[in-house]
């Protein structure tokens, strides 16, 4: 395979995943190790992604606010924002993931709804600070800075002594066999801990990201609440989580 072909590959996985290890990419394209690594350092030095230990990430993951960050496919994102919205009522206390899909959603909140808001993003707390409605607080932690939000035992102990209406959250990668699954331990043991003190949950996810699983699972999708893709509610790709998960309000 020529160089250019895996660097298509590996960009492609990162937009889609946020994030990817070395050694998945290995395996996928069938190179060493050390052949990925060559290529991810090419790639960031040209500013196409950030290297970190063990893989990279998407610059967007990072940069979500920077306005001519290059967010992967933004649009789609902007609609399930918009069907996202309209789960939200006034007097609710919501509970907020980091990145791109949840920063859309921050920009749509209407601002005359009474809110009080926590997210473990010190970015999306940022994105809510000009609603004068909206009560904004960040559940501190360490900040694992390649992703933007806290993680570790500080952050799952302030969450289990809360409780919330509604958990926003976003999707590494989804399955009707698996639920939802990451390739980091950090960010699932958050993200655990966020789905067990909220009384709903909603998955807001690309349809691209569905059908694939990761190392990790944070969840089985008995726990979930709402399913929100870009997708109309009766898409043939939706089908299985239908015909499986009838618990799921799918939107």
């Amino acid at each position: 395979m020529l160089k250019e072909e895996r660097f298509k590959i590996i960009m492609k996985q990162i937009n889609l995943h946020n994030k990817v290890l070395s050694v998945d990419l290995s395996m996928l394209l069938n190179v060493s190790e050390d052949t990925i690594r060559r290529d991810l350092k090419e790639l960031a030095d040209g500013g196409h992604i950030i290297r970190v230990h063990g893989g990279a990430i998407s610059n967007s993951l990072v940069r979500p606010f920077i306005a001519d960050t290059n967010v992967y496919s933004i649009e789609e994102k902007k609609i399930i924002a918009s069907k996202a919205v309209k789960l939200i009522e006034t007097n609710m206390t919501l509970l907020l993931e980091g990145g791109t899909t949840i920063f859309e959603l921050t920009k749509i909140i209407p601002k005359e709804l009474d809110l009080t808001v926590f997210t473990i993003s010190p970015q999306i707390a940022i994105s809510l600070s000009d609603h004068s409605n909206i009560s904004v607080y960040t559940i501190g932690g360490q900040l694992k800075k390649n992703h933007n939000i806290h993680v570790g035992s500080k952050t799952i102990n302030e969450l289990y002594r809360m409780r919330f209406d509604l958990c926003f959250m976003g999707v590494n990668a989804l399955s009707v066999e698996r639920g939802l699954t990451d390739i980091d331990m950090e960010v699932v043991e958050v993200n655990r801990a966020m789905f067990e003190v909220s009384n709903k949950n909603a998955l807001l996810t690309i349809s691209e990201k569905l059908n694939f699983t990761k190392r990790y699972q944070v969840s089985d999708l008995s726990d979930i609440n709402y399913l929100i893709t870009e997708l109309d509610k009766n898409d043939q790709q939706l089908a299985e989580f239908r015909k499986n998960y009838m618990n799921i309000g799918i939107l």
